[in-house]
């Protein structure tokens, strides 16, 4: 992969503190990084942890960030801020390039744990948004593995993808550099807070 090919990492973190008496919030960084690993961007955004408002919250940093420049979208996690599952197709439609969920972990789905934090119309939202996910493909890289969902590439492209912006390790360093940004920031509210 050229070392100036972009792509817009997305992670999220939640400090699980809530002073205010209202819902807590998850701070969601988007992070633009070349595959060389220079940073050519930061945004942030917010969605509630429990709730049902990541995508939108995705898709706001995705039509923010995505600039003709930046070739994919590479997502941190399908299950947000405790269960606020992205939908990846509604991402897929708003970036207009390939989309990719990278997981580290392997993991039997999420559809017990769904069962058990939720019921009624709560549940039947999350599990519609899950059954549409692609499936999960194994991919090595640098002797891990990661799971891959994709969208608007095949299979292979994706694990080049990955391959092509992780330069050490397991995670790819678009979502690395957007997970130490969302902590960052989490950090720092925080302290205003206290």
């Amino acid at each position: 992969m050229k070392s100036g090919v972009r792509a817009l990492g997305l992670a999220e973190s939640f400090s699980g503190r809530d002073d205010a008496g209202g819902p807590v919030r998850s701070t969601i960084a988007g992070a633009v990084v070349r595959a060389d690993c220079a940073i050519d961007g930061l945004r942030y955004a917010a969605c509630t942890v429990g709730g049902t408002d990541a995508t939108d919250a995705v898709r706001s940093l995705v039509e923010t960030c995505c600039r003709p420049d930046v070739r994919y979208v590479l997502l941190g996690a399908v299950a947000p801020a405790w269960y606020n599952l992205l939908d990846l197709s509604r991402i897929h439609d708003a970036a207009e390039r390939p989309v990719l969920a990278v997981t580290f972990e392997a993991s039997d789905g999420l559809e017990a744990g769904l069962r058990d934090a939720f019921s009624g119309d709560e549940l039947d939202e999350r599990l519609a948004t899950y059954r549409s996910l692609p499936d999960r493909r194994a991919v090595s890289v640098n002797g891990e593995i990661v799971y891959v969902r994709c969208l608007g590439c095949d299979r292979d492209e994706a694990g080049e993808i990955v391959r092509g912006f992780t330069p050490a390790g397991g995670r790819p360093e678009p979502i690395r550099v957007a997970g130490i940004a969302a902590r960052a920031a989490d950090e720092y509210a925080a302290g205003d807070r206290e």
